[in-house]
């Protein structure tokens, strides 16, 4: 535990625009010069911003241990009725006194972070009073559970010794959590696949518990390892409980609807994506999307097929079953190069070197030095994505990046892993490292650590996060990514039609009531996925929402600000600097960026 050094980061992180303290050796009269003058918008948001920081981060001291403040890792969330309370009147007192603030009056900086704020109080009080996730959604408790050991365990922030201590005092506070659980929980609301969900993963903790705090245990000794041992011993019969409720009483009862419906989606979406766009707007920039993108695959088809025996119709007008027939054609040549069951890690390593080599030698952006390991998904978190990007808390500098990816099930069956294997061919993994490593979620990652307000980092986009990674997909292939292979451009934009069916199918899913049929028939067919692809998609659309359209809303306004300050800058405009210059503002909602870029009123 380092609480006076990370109270020390706190505090030389300032939001932006924050006044700079007098020096020591300023004169009395100077000192009470600065007393008597007016506290400026900018000073008033600077404390604010701390203020709701510091309250933030004790509120929730399992997102503290992960955005890198360590003065509350022996800690756990309190989702009681008394603790929803603090946290509610908590963030309306924020928020009343953030309304109070001359938002004209603040730094173009701070006046994007004040923004960014209030949507996230809002949001806060939103999801307790009215989503009421706590009520209905087991994943959220199963996701403290796992995180509050992950949290502590996953990187060495701190000596060994000292994380095993806050590992032992939290897990001596789960059984309080999964008691929580079941008392919060009403079966009537939750959703069956919710329930049968977190039941598969409720042994996740245990599995985290042997794989990091077990083949620890001498680094304790005396009466810090046996209440060490003492509170594995608890954690494991808490488990055991919590899985005979899970089993017994949730899961036959879940009865609750995971549909959230128009007027809860659109609200949920609101906040998710902090964007101008509407669900309306949103859905008919995905269709238009949807049939250009498979217009440009159709003519890389007819290229790659051409000539080649056996090829289907390929007319330069094609009907729809002719369009859809060269494209499925075409993507068979390349779902023959994928790799075999067990060496889908090892291949994304030899990806992921490829890339990076390749971002350098064109010099695409710059590259940082941190570095980043691929491991295989804890299983607390497996049964959600296939595969995802865990960057360090912004206050936890230099420690590794992790690129997680889940295994193959050790239960599907040799049909289901070649579905998933035709999927994850050689040239997705290369795309799935460019998206969630390099140049994707690791660099991003990294650039916006280095922007200077805390309150940022904390708060970053995931609509800027996910825009991003798929914006670099297109980018590395525009780049001439694997020696322009058109087959990996086919790819690419298969990849790009995932991300645009997401959008479609989560208000499909939430808003307009598909079934499974429905869904899995856009998937496979619309764009293109897998059984295996598209069913994992299916149990993600419902288990989530609105955060699906992040991906695709995301990257029309990174493409929209591009084209932008391209039309600005003319022959001036340096695709490396540009780069740099999106990275450089800590990942705000990506609207944010292009005003500042532009100079535009920040709104």
């Amino acid at each position: 535990m380092r609480p006076s050094l990370i109270a020390l980061a706190l505090a030389s992180l300032l939001v932006s625009g924050c006044a700079t303290a007098p020096a020591e050796t300023s004169s009395v009269s100077a000192a009470d010069a600065a007393a008597s003058a007016p506290i400026t918008a900018d000073a008033s948001f600077a404390a604010l911003s701390q203020d709701w920081l510091d309250g933030m981060l004790a509120l929730s001291p399992i997102s503290a241990t992960a955005i890198g403040d360590h003065r509350f890792d022996g800690e756990i969330d309190d989702l009681s009725a008394d603790g929803r309370a603090r946290g509610l009147a908590f963030s309306r007192d924020i928020l009343a006194r953030l309304d109070a603030i001359d938002a004209s009056a603040l730094s173009r900086q701070n006046q994007v972070d004040a923004l960014i704020l209030r949507n996230q109080l809002r949001a806060d009080i939103w999801s307790t009073e009215t989503l009421q996730s706590w009520a209905w959604d087991p994943q959220v408790y199963n996701g403290l559970a796992g995180s509050a050991i992950y949290g502590l365990m996953a990187r060495e922030f701190a000596p060994m010794p000292d994380r095993l201590k806050s590992a032992t005092l939290r897990m001596e506070k789960l059984p309080q959590l999964y008691a929580q659980m079941r008392a919060n929980l009403d079966p009537a609301r939750v959703p069956k696949i919710h329930a049968e969900t977190v039941a598969k993963q409720n042994g996740g903790v245990l599995v985290l518990i042997d794989q990091f705090i077990t083949p620890n245990l001498d680094a304790l000794n005396g009466d810090d390892r046996r209440r060490l041992e003492a509170a594995i011993s608890g954690v494991r019969a808490a488990v055991a409980e919590n899985q005979q409720w899970l089993d017994k009483t949730l899961v036959p009862n879940a009865g609750g609807d995971f549909r959230l419906g128009a007027t809860m989606y659109d609200q949920k979406l609101g906040f998710s994506l902090n964007s101008a766009l509407s669900r309306s707007e949103i859905k008919q920039r995905a269709e238009a999307e949807l049939k250009r993108t498979r217009g440009e695959m159709y003519a890389i088809a007819r290229q790659v097929l051409k000539g080649r025996k056996g090829a289907p119709a390929l007319p330069a007008n094609p009907t729809p079953a002719q369009q859809q027939a060269a494209i499925e054609a075409a993507l068979e040549l390349a779902y023959a190069e994928r790799p075999a069951r067990d060496q889908v890690v090892p291949f994304a390593k030899q990806t992921l070197a490829a890339a990076t080599d390749f971002v350098r030698q064109h010099d695409l952006v710059t590259v940082p030095d941190d570095p980043v390991k691929i491991i295989l998904m804890p299983e607390f978190q497996r049964g959600v994505a296939v595969a995802y990007c865990d960057s360090p808390g912004p206050l936890d500098k230099g420690l590794d990046t992790y690129y997680a990816i889940s295994p193959i099930p050790d239960d599907w069956t040799a049909q289901q892993t070649e579905s998933f294997l035709r999927e994850y061919n050689d040239r997705m993994i290369h795309l799935l490292s460019i998206h969630e490593a390099m140049p994707g979620h690791y660099l991003e990652g990294v650039h916006s650590a280095d922007f200077d307000s805390t309150l940022r980092a904390v708060l970053r986009s995931g609509m800027f996060a996910e825009g991003w990674a798929v914006y670099t997909e297109r980018m590395m292939a525009d780049a001439g990514y694997l020696d322009n292979d058109p087959l990996f451009r086919l790819v690419q934009l298969k990849f790009y039609l995932r991300t645009i069916g997401n959008a479609i199918l989560d208000q499909g899913v939430h808003v307009d009531g598909w079934t499974r049929a429905q869904a899995m028939d856009f998937m496979t067919r619309q764009t293109f996925q897998q059984e295996r692809e598209a069913a994992g998609k299916w149990v993600r659309a419902q288990l989530t929402s609105a955060q699906l359209p992040t991906y695709f809303v995301g990257v029309q306004e990174h493409f929209d600000t591009r084209r932008a300050v391209e039309e600005r800058q003319g022959e001036n405009f340096d695709l490396k600097r540009y780069h740099d210059q999106v990275l450089s503002y800590g990942a705000p909602p990506v609207r944010f960026v292009r005003q500042m870029m532009l100079d535009e009123p920040i709104h």
